[in-house]
């Protein structure tokens, strides 16, 4: 699937996804087995899938009109800024199967979906003991350089458009733009600045590649005081100009 912005939540527990790749907030990921992913509406992500089994669960707020606060707000693992996904072993994956079974199982049965729709949410209160567990073992297991590299990159996600310079990001992480820096080189092998760079690059050749704006629209749509510094910065970025980016979908 090209890069595109959902517009509704996402889960799904998937096995067999060892051909599959995902990208998502700038991380590519294709070493998997099992997993369970979750993502907020509004958030960009791509896949390639050869095979794999499992399920996928979409919904929409109204889905839960009668629920308070708020799904995004209860749930953690539905971040309005980054997706979330787990690895989880063969074991887990089976133990969750009857979970699921039980929301598909419930929608088939009834007309209105009343049923099924208190089903995914008892699931979703089940998940949240199982995210939040997780998640300490991945800070546990994760360096100090890790933890900021994973939230600058989630931090880019959302301010890409407003805010272009390290120097704005270590502000927001409460660290000096060398450290920051130094922390995401040694991780990375790369500088941060390149993440900023590579989000508005990303950003850029989807509008280029699956919309009809001119480049022009392009360009201050993405913030460009102007068409041709954004044609530098792509050609900077792409090595070739946007007009001949277009030319090849």
């Amino acid at each position: 699937m090209p890069p595109f912005r959902r517009g509704f939540y996402y889960l799904g527990l998937l096995t067999d996804v060892s051909s599959t790749k995902i990208s998502y907030d700038n991380i590519h990921v294709n070493d998997l087995n099992s997993l369970i992913v979750f993502q907020s509406p509004g958030l960009i992500s791509s896949f390639y899938r050869n095979r794999s089994h499992g399920y996928l669960i979409y919904f929409k707020d109204q889905c839960f009109s009668y629920y308070k606060p708020s799904i995004d707000k209860e749930f953690p693992f539905f971040n309005s800024q980054q997706t979330d996904f787990y690895r989880i072993s063969d074991t887990q994956y089976k133990e969750m199967v009857p979970q699921f079974e039980e929301v598909f199982s419930a929608y088939e049965q009834s007309k209105d979906h009343k049923v099924a729709s208190l089903k995914l949410l008892a699931l979703l209160h089940q998940l949240t003991a199982f995210s939040l567990f997780s998640t300490l073992q991945q800070e546990r297991l994760a360096t100090p350089q890790q933890v900021l590299l994973k939230k600058y990159l989630s931090l880019v996600n959302t301010h890409y458009l407003e805010k272009r310079r390290v120097e704005d990001y270590a502000a927001m992480l409460f660290v000096t733009p060398n450290h920051l820096s130094q922390s995401i080189k040694s991780v990375a092998g790369r500088n941060a600045l390149s993440y900023i760079n590579e989000r508005i690059s990303a950003e850029a050749k989807s509008l280029i590649s699956y919309t009809d704006l001119s480049i022009a629209e392009i360009a201050y749509k993405l913030d460009f005081s102007d068409p041709a510094n954004f044609g530098k910065f792509f050609k900077k970025n792409a090595v070739i100009t946007p007009l001949e980016f277009r030319g090849r979908r």
